[in-house]
């Protein structure tokens, strides 16, 4: 083709939305350019626009960042996790109402097989010489979570085998929106040559030139807004060349009033969370390194939601504590942003003795955490509901730990991943209760402690 292409690509912004006016103003005069050379331009976003533990997008559900990606002239979108498996499914039904762009998400379905009304599996951007660029969309496979959310979702590397077969007879560039992380990025520039370019997201990487595997430019942009990813295509086949690169958004020209912006941004969410909850008669503490309210709270009603027989968690779950008087859903988000759901497990004695032990390592309180769900800054000192420690001998519900019996134990929902306890990662039987957070927990519990029988 005579002609060159621009892609331009966001991924993982996660509700950060210092840098949105400088990236708005960024692919304006981008768009202006290439409009004034006679070169095609195309924004898309990667997923994981959203993010709950910010008010704007708890307010609006999401929706005021579809809102955003309009304005900025996004045409396509894939679907991260965050926009996937933390909302509730109504909300994801209802999320790109009024979106300008369309959403490519292969592997996502109804529970009955048909595909949601909002979502195609791939699109034919055709340019304006004729050159066609096939789009395609595919999110992590997290299938239990989509499950429990009345979604059905398949395998991305099957999705891509049938929809490589259908796209590549039409396509002269194949280009993959993927939210499954770099290693399955590198897996899929292995298996299926014929995608020319995959722009990637989920493990926030940052390939700063592209990678190329074979064939195939494999691109990131990193994380929160940070960077703005750019793909340059030129020629098809044997003639096509490609090259990436990444803007760094702290080097970008200011864009006037962006402080203010993300201000109001704030402030928009503050107001649509504003109903409240209920009027405290005392002020409820918050302590990461100490015994305090509001973790002692959540964890009891940790237990009582998942109706296990003992729970606990990690006071850093709490960010501040709640002054006596009026408490909103604002208050509420606000000190438990996480977007973090119940979890309850079986356990033989043994088993939950083990995990126990473990849980009173002196290494938790201090220990930094980043993702996995968790909003806050460090792990804190665990809180427990029903469960003792006397000297050796532990206690559940006021009993000593039977090794024979088999106990459940609610938990957040973060404990089952990563490092933190190996042994709950490897549960086959985990139930996460969905779409609720702890802090919906958190706001039954502390409804009840301002309501007239509490005081």
């Amino acid at each position: 083709m005579n002609e060159t292409v621009h892609i331009y690509h966001i991924n993982d912004l996660h509700s950060h939305f210092d840098s949105w006016p400088r990236i708005k103003q960024f692919l304006a005069k981008r768009k202006k350019s290439h409009t004034e050379a006679g070169e095609e331009m195309i924004i898309v976003d990667v997923g994981d626009h959203i993010d709950r533990s910010h008010p704007f997008t708890e307010g609006t559900y999401g929706k005021g960042n579809v809102t955003l990606l309009n304005e900025v002239g996004c045409q396509y979108a894939a679907i991260g996790n965050n926009e996937g498996i933390t909302l509730p499914h109504d909300k994801l039904d209802e999320l790109y109402a009024e979106a300008d762009f369309k959403i490519l998400a292969a592997n996502i379905f109804n529970r009955n097989g048909d595909r949601p009304s909002w979502a195609l599996p791939s699109v034919i951007h055709e340019t304006k010489n004729g050159i066609k660029i096939g789009f395609l969309g595919v999110t992590a496979y997290y299938q239990k979570y989509y499950e429990l959310l009345g979604w059905k979702i398949t395998d991305p590397f099957q999705v891509l085998e049938n929809e490589m077969s259908i796209i590549k007879k039409e396509a002269d560039v194949i280009v993959l929106l993927s939210h499954l992380g770099l290693y399955d990025d590198e897996r899929i520039a292995e298996d299926f040559p014929d995608v020319d370019v995959i722009l990637g997201s989920h493990t926030h990487h940052v390939l700063h030139e592209g990678k190329e595997i074979h064939n195939t430019l494999l691109c990131g942009a990193g994380k929160f807004g940070y960077y703005v990813g750019h793909v340059e295509v030129s020629g098809t086949g044997r003639e096509m060349t490609k090259k990436a690169r990444v803007y760094e958004t702290h080097d970008l020209e200011p864009a006037g009033g962006e402080a203010l912006f993300a201000e109001n941004l704030y402030a928009a969410g503050k107001k649509a969370l504003s109903s409240v909850v209920t009027h405290l008669p005392v002020e409820l503490s918050a302590q990461w390194f100490e015994p305090s309210d509001l973790p002692r709270l959540l964890c009891e009603g940790l237990t009582e939601w998942c109706k296990a027989d003992c729970s606990f968690l990690n006071s850093g779950l709490i960010l501040d504590k709640l002054p006596e008087g009026a408490v909103t859903k604002f208050d509420i988000h606000r000190i438990c942003p996480h977007p973090i759901n119940p979890c309850l497990v079986e356990l033989e004695g043994n088993e939950l003795k083990e995990i126990l032990l473990q849980s009173k390592s002196q290494d938790w309180p201090e220990l930094q955490i980043k993702g996995l769900g968790f909003r806050g800054r460090i792990m804190g000192i665990m809180v427990y509901d029903q469960i003792k420690f006397n000297g050796h001998v532990i206690e559940i519900n006021g009993r000593p730990l039977d090794k024979d019996k088999t106990y459940k134990l609610a938990i957040p929902d973060m404990f089952t991943f990563g490092r933190f306890f190996p042994h709950l990662q490897r549960l086959e039987e985990k139930h996460y209760f969905m779409p609720e957070f702890l802090r919906d927990i958190l706001e039954q519990k502390v409804r009840h402690a301002g309501s007239p029988a509490a005081i």
